[in-house]
């Protein structure tokens, strides 16, 4: 098992919802925290409720000078866990250009701002944590999730990258792939979200991984066999048994 006492992580995206769940899973278990996201208030909010030791580093993960400046206020971590995120339900058919760049410059190209800045002193150290988010939904393309899905199919595939290069050398790499989980970000959806989750629910499920030796998670685990199971499909069958989501 991991020991969290006198580790100090990095929480990007630590303001609402899985982040700030998360946060405080983090800290119960003994763990000293960086918080970053946009809005310094919120964060200062969420270190005050924590039980342990917590810091706030404002950041907006898709400006490059915010993120360099957050990175001098984190200093060296021991783990980064990047959570942050924005989504916007989108066919291809309605696309929205600044919506869809919003994505990918948030979701999959802030994630890459993060690690440029950490991934150099866990290299040198040979030894650090890298946690990312990706999502059910990255598992194969899904109607009306250009942007979103392609962002999280993407880091699940740098996670697989860094897993392969970074295993033998002390540095380990997760992937965590929730389903929905219930905030202000799914509440934009106006279709049925099965086994959608609290955030509280999620945190727990996610920190089960980081704990763990495990490289991945999905979940809810029932939910999660429709998407793993989907990519053993041939593409027709696929096409049919989703076209209606």
């Amino acid at each position: 098992m991991r020991r969290w006492d006198a580790k100090r992580y990095w929480v990007v995206g630590a303001s609402e919802g899985l982040g700030r769940a998360l946060s405080a899973e983090m800290s119960r278990a003994g763990a000293e925290l960086v918080l970053s996201a946009r809005s310094e208030d919120t964060l200062k909010e969420v270190a005050e409720g924590l039980p342990g030791p917590a810091i706030v580093a404002p950041m907006d993960v898709s400006d490059p000078d915010s993120v360099a400046e957050a990175a001098k206020i984190a200093g060296d971590v021991d783990g980064v866990v990047i959570l942050a995120a924005v989504y916007w339900p989108i066919k291809a058919s309605e696309w929205d250009a600044e919506k869809v760049e919003a994505m990918a410059d948030i979701n999959f190209n802030g994630a890459l701002r993060v690690l440029g800045h950490v991934m150099p002193g866990m290299i040198e150290r040979d030894a650090g944590h890298v946690v990312l988010t990706g999502s059910l939904s990255g598992y194969r393309g899904l109607p009306g999730a250009i942007g979103y899905g392609a962002t999280k199919a993407a880091l699940m595939s740098l996670a697989e990258s860094m897993h392969y290069d970074l295993k033998d050398i002390g540095i380990d790499v997760q992937i965590s792939n929730p389903g929905f989980i219930k905030t202000r970000t799914t509440d934009k959806n106006d279709f049925n979200m099965p086994f959608i989750m609290s955030p509280e629910k999620a945190a727990a499920e996610m920190f089960e991984l980081m704990k763990s030796d495990r490289f991945k998670k999905s979940f809810p685990r029932l939910f999660s066999y429709v998407f793993r199971g989907s990519q053993f499909l041939p593409d027709w069958l696929y096409y049919r048994v989703f076209k209606n989501l």
